[in-house]
């Protein structure tokens, strides 16, 4: 009998270890997604590949879009003087593509939490890979970088390191 008590105990505990490996990882136990707020880019430790970069920071607005995010972004003003482009999508953590709209490189979008602090996105332009996008909250919640890799609208490479801070 002891055996058994064990055995159920021992099978009871690789029961959970399971469910906790499979639990999805952009679920929030431990509270709400570090990314949901608003963050203005700080251009002085900001890096941008190919320049220049803009005259005048934008910013971006997270909320909870049920088990995904919305995102609204304000573009600030461009290099050349001209208005930077607002963009917005509304995505679900579900591997599938959304429209994203505003964007001069990308008409859809995909997003994954990698863990609670990080977020993945990935950016098509008619149906063709164009960017990998990697967003990543500190510890303390005030800072949000963005490493940034594909193409830019003309078709070159681009390689773009953007610091965030929480407003």
């Amino acid at each position: 009998m002891t055996s058994f008590a064990l055995n159920a105990r021992g099978a009871g505990l690789i029961l959970a270890a399971c469910v906790i490996t499979t639990f999805p990882s952009h679920a929030f136990a431990q509270g709400p997604n570090p990314l949901i707020g608003t963050w203005k880019v700080n251009l002085a430790k900001s890096t941008f590949s190919p320049g220049p970069p803009p005259k005048s920071p934008g910013t971006r607005t997270y909320t909870q879009n049920g088990d995904g995010l919305k995102l609204v972004s304000s573009g600030g003003v461009n290099a050349d003087g001209s208005a930077g482009t607002n963009q917005s999508y509304a995505a679900h953590f579900d591997g599938k593509d959304y429209p994203f709209v505003g964007s001069t490189t990308a008409d859809t979008v995909m997003i994954t939490m990698t863990d609670a602090s990080t977020l993945d996105v990935n950016l098509k332009k008619g149906g063709k890979a164009r960017n990998t996008v990697r967003f990543t909250v500190s510890k303390d919640g005030k800072t949000m970088t963005m490493s940034q890799g594909g193409t830019n609208a003309a078709g070159l490479p681009q390689s773009n390191f953007l610091v965030f801070d929480k407003q």
